[in-house]
């Protein structure tokens, strides 16, 4: 299961260790079509979510939690959840396995929905394409099929519409990632790029006829003047962050492209050296033959030519997800704007 910080020392660890517990998937790796077509949430369980994060969570700071529910044919019903405590480093005494097998066995005693089906985790600004979330959802995809990971971004929420996504690995990011082969070779083979990595899973969020009422009489009780914000014409600081983590971003993947434009010119180098000292040897070989001594013995070139390291491919792979990733919050935010400019201007152009 995924360690507080977006660790992954722990991931592959808890997550099979409560598989016998939370087994209830069709099979293990996700090799065929997705096991989930839909992610069915209770309202009680985004409310948990909220709350932990504007407890817990500070500026970047991630948390993170454990999903419980139960799935039904095609659908993943979560209907309970629970945090991973706040601990530092220095906690080593803490053990995360246990306090999450403890959690669930108390849950199950009170007759609550206790089966293991996912994690959730913050964002900031929707920087969550990372390696270390890579690893952690292919250890509980691994020991449970149907698992998912919940992406909160808290910043995009408080602007007014609820920004909570579902998502998976693809069965091709599954086989790689259980091959463990990150290799440019094993990656084109596979045919994965950055669109084939993730795969997103419609969210529905439930509530009972009781929370129903309760929201319409709230709803009415609530000021018509704090809705108003929402029409405001004033850019906030949202899209000039997003430009700057974009271009972090794009920053990150020149230095990928100087690496393996770096790398190409060494392999060619290297391909031209053996070449030359092939040449070498064989007329230093004819030579020899010309004075009748016979030639010299063949050598192996691998030994002779080590070839260069490849750049990692994956983490190029998962740049390249997180500036996709920023790219659409950049067009979902511009158009709003847009769209209320136009408006505006319609509205001007009317009253004059």
């Amino acid at each position: 299961m995924a360690s507080r910080k977006e660790g992954t020392g722990s991931a592959a660890t808890s997550s099979s260790s409560t598989t016998g517990t939370a087994g209830k998937g069709k099979g293990k790796g996700g090799s065929g079509d997705s096991a989930v077509k839909q992610v069915q949430i209770d309202g009680l369980v985004v409310l948990k979510i909220i709350k932990h994060y504007q407890e817990e969570g500070q500026g970047t700071e991630v948390v993170q939690g454990v999903l419980l529910g139960l799935v039904v044919e095609d659908r993943l019903e979560i209907t309970n959840c629970f945090p991973f405590p706040q601990h530092t480093e220095d906690d080593a005494d803490f053990d995360e396995v246990q306090y999450q097998m403890e959690m669930m066995r108390s849950l199950r005693h009170v007759n609550i929905d206790h089966l293991h089906v996912g994690w959730y985790q913050s964002t900031y600004y929707g920087s969550f394409v990372t390696r270390a979330l890579l690893d952690s959802q292919f250890s509980y995809q691994h020991a449970i099929e149907e698992s998912v990971v919940l992406i909160y971004d808290p910043i995009k929420t408080a602007q007014g519409s609820l920004s909570l996504k579902a998502y998976r690995l693809t069965p091709k990011l599954m086989e790689v990632c259980k091959e463990k082969d990150f290799s440019p070779e094993a990656l084109k083979k596979a045919n994965i790029t950055f669109e084939h990595m993730f795969e997103e899973v419609p969210i529905v969020i439930k509530n009972s006829h009781l929370i129903n009422v309760l929201m319409w009489e709230l709803e009415k009780k609530s000021a018509v003047a704090d809705k108003h914000e929402l029409l405001s014409l004033a850019s906030s600081n949202h899209l000039g962050k997003n430009l700057q983590l974009l271009m972090d971003r794009v920053d990150e993947m020149s230095q990928d492209i100087i690496k393996y434009n770096t790398y190409m010119r060494n392999t060619s180098k290297q391909q031209q050296q053996k070449h030359q000292y092939q040449q070498r040897r064989q007329q230093e070989n004819m030579q020899r033959q010309s004075r009748g001594e016979p030639p010299l013995p063949e050598e192996d070139l691998s030994k002779l030519f080590k070839p260069p390291q490849p750049p990692a491919r994956m983490d190029s792979l998962l740049i390249a997800g997180q500036i996709n990733t920023y790219c659409q919050n950049i067009k979902e935010f511009t158009a709003q704007n847009l769209g209320k400019l136009f408006m505006a201007q319609a509205l001007q152009e009317y009253n004059n």
